[in-house]
């Protein structure tokens, strides 16, 4: 069962438009959606919120330790309420699934991500949830460029709408397990 959820991103208003923080914006939608309130949790090196899903208490935490350094955090809640690896979920930006696609998976590597690939090295171990984002590959642009910009409206609307089905099946994720939900995510018409 998932207890905590892990948006990555980076913190500072210089990068909260940018397509690094498609996670960030899945979190900020889901605590308002179930009326989280975000607080500044400095044992945390992020912000933190609660929230209650389908009769579970849930935990949601936006690091702000920057993108690279996302693992200090994610350790640090997952150690002090004794969370295990399994039971978590990081939802991140992902450039190898078209905007508006969103996409869960257990386990599995890094993928270059810079994020997962220091949240593997601090938990010692890859066997999380991830909810993948679609933000597309840039065609002409170096990456860290690319995912340090904001995407224009019209892929900024087909984030959102990635980030919504996700949201939609959060619940079934949360109730009846990652294989119902990942049917029912996966079988959506996504780009």
């Amino acid at each position: 069962m998932i207890k905590l959820i892990i948006g990555l991103g980076n913190p500072t208003d210089q990068y909260l438009k940018t397509r690094h923080n498609a996670g960030f914006w899945l979190l900020d939608a889901l605590a308002h959606r179930y009326q989280g309130i975000w607080k500044n949790e400095k044992k945390f090196h992020g912000d933190y919120a609660q929230i209650i899903l389908n009769h579970q208490s849930i935990h949601l935490l936006k690091p702000y330790t920057f993108m690279n350094n996302s693992g200090r955090a994610v350790r640090a809640v997952a150690r002090f309420y004794q969370i295990e690896l399994e039971q978590i979920l990081v939802v991140h930006d992902e450039l190898d699934l078209p905007e508006g696609c969103a996409r869960l998976k257990f386990d599995g590597g890094h993928g270059g991500h810079n994020g997962l690939r220091d949240i593997i090295s601090a938990c010692a171990g890859r066997n999380f949830y991830r909810l993948r984002l679609g933000i597309d590959r840039p065609r002409s642009h170096q990456v860290v460029d690319y995912v340090l910009k904001a995407p224009s409206k019209e892929s900024r609307n087909a984030i959102d709408g990635a980030i919504d089905e996700a949201l939609a099946v959060l619940p079934v994720l949360i109730k009846d397990g990652a294989e119902k939900a990942m049917h029912q995510l996966h079988s959506r018409i996504n780009p």
